[in-house]
């Protein structure tokens, strides 16, 4: 079934593009992206651990460059291997778009500046960092605006009448297409206390309808999610589970024979919370299978000379993959390759391939989320990393609360100031300031945080 490529490409607003030798409008999104304010705070973002932590840990800069270079790789397994993919193959840029901007819409301190920011947001369409990264590409970020009637020719974003007209980096359907996730709308209201809900804010509604025009539907019934976005979906649990769990091996947290025993030792609450965890995404699992993906991803048993299993030699063995950054690296390199290798597509011979299905072999799945359920069991619900959760919560809702209060706004930058101003519904407002808060780095939030309740920094260092 033959499809419109060229409406893929169509944007917002219609751009004159000649395009250039070996440069397409997905390229060109890619050059967008890269180069954009929004990308570059993902540097000051945590992904595990703070950045002021250490050099090595990883923050949310490193972990897309990551997953756009998994992704990219696991399209070019399916470019090569995929006879349906010879003469309409995966976009190698549009995918590689998709790994760097998946993460985009991340607050500071991660999931717990998400939590609070939704809490703050309940009854004005929540929060969610996979629906701000969509705004952000579409709205938030400055580059282009909608046409004006030439009455009102300022770069405010927000016209005298209070129209947006902010159009973000104006990237084509189909890369807009490419992080969309989730297909569905959060709700306008929620209840306090109700959990976090994943998709795509109001205020995006009709953007998602063009995109659907544009880009198209399944063509069987099922949620929207194009072939891009399920290979970077998979690519984003492939390195967070490797590489969380790198990272926490390398602060100390754990080493394999250690996290083995966690698991398979008698009576384990750890493998109880593992397994129900892992009955929700993977149907039929069993403890066996459980076990069975903990042995072989973490079975480091020696043996002696006589062929016997020497406890001392896989103890050893273990201290060394996560104290020596050469065997570590070769020990996770090997996970991410067998993972990788693991990914497959469903394809139809004449169908769209646009909504083909990325599959993953079971076994590799179940190894993948083992992985990444245990490095949150292990780590992030540490003590340790439980005094920086309760801390990005409390700077995140404060910085909001302050600037959502009266005159609060006054607080923001001058260009906010005077998008506060010309929007007209509360919450047009608590969402600009929603997006101010959203986008600062966790150093800025905490210095922001000082000013506001502690000494600060001096009055002459601006917002």
């Amino acid at each position: 079934m033959l499809y419109d490529k060229a409406s893929d490409l169509l944007r917002e607003k219609p751009e004159i593009e000649e395009e250039d030798v070996g440069r397409s409008a997905f390229r060109r999104d890619y050059g967008r992206l890269l180069h954009s304010p929004s990308f570059r705070r993902l540097q000051g973002k945590t992904q595990l651990f703070p950045g002021n932590e250490s050099d090595f840990f990883r923050n949310r800069l490193t972990h897309s460059l990551e997953v756009a270079q998994i992704a990219k790789g696991i399209a070019q397994i399916l470019n090569t291997t995929k006879p349906e993919l010879e003469n309409d193959p995966i976009d190698l840029d549009l995918v590689e778009f998709a790994g760097l901007a998946h993460d985009l819409g991340h607050p500071p301190f991660g999931h717990n500046g998400e939590r609070a920011l939704d809490d703050c947001m309940k009854n004005n369409g929540g929060f969610e960092g996979n629906a701000q990264t969509l705004r952000i590409l579409s709205c938030v970020e400055k580059k282009k605006l909608r046409d004006t009637d030439g009455k009102d020719a300022d770069v405010c974003g927000i016209s005298a009448d209070g129209h947006d007209r902010r159009l973000g980096l104006n990237l084509s359907y189909r890369s807009l297409a490419s992080v969309l996730k989730y297909d569905q709308q959060i709700p306008l209201r929620r209840d306090e206390g109700a959990s976090l809900v994943k998709g795509y804010y109001a205020s995006e509604n009709s953007l998602v309808q063009r995109i659907k025009e544009h880009v198209g539907n399944p063509p069987a019934p099922g949620a929207f999610k194009t072939i891009e976005c399920q290979i970077m979906d998979i690519a984003d649990d492939i390195a967070y589970s490797s590489y969380d769990l790198e990272d926490a091996m390398k602060g100390g947290f754990a080493h394999p024979l250690q996290l083995r025993a966690q698991v398979l030792g008698g009576q384990s609450l750890i493998a109880k919370k593992l397994l129900e965890k892992l009955k929700r995404e993977i149907s039929n699992i069993t403890e066996l299978d459980l076990f069975n993906a903990i042995d072989d991803l973490l079975n480091l048993d020696e043996m002696d000379s006589r062929g016997a299993s020497s406890s001392l030699g896989s103890y050893e063995t273990s201290k060394l993959v996560a104290s020596d950054g050469m065997t570590r690296c070769a020990f996770f390199s090997g996970l991410v390759g067998k993972f990788m290798h693991g990914v497959g597509a469903e394809m139809q011979p004449g169908k769209d391939v646009r909504f083909s299905k990325i599959i993953v072999d079971r076994g590799i799945r179940i190894k993948i989320e083992t992985l990444k359920h245990l490095s949150y069991l292990l780590t992030i619900m540490s003590p340790r990393l439980k005094v920086v959760e309760y801390r990005g919560y409390e700077v995140v809702k404060t910085i909001f609360d302050t600037l959502d209060s009266e005159e609060g706004h006054l607080l923001l930058p001058d260009d906010l100031q005077l998008m506060y101003e010309r929007l007209k519904d509360t919450g047009s407002r608590r969402r600009l300031i929603c997006d101010f808060v959203a986008g600062m780095t966790d150093r800025y939030a905490v210095e922001f945080y000082s000013r506001l309740r502690e000494s600060g920094a001096s009055i002459f260092k601006p917002l």
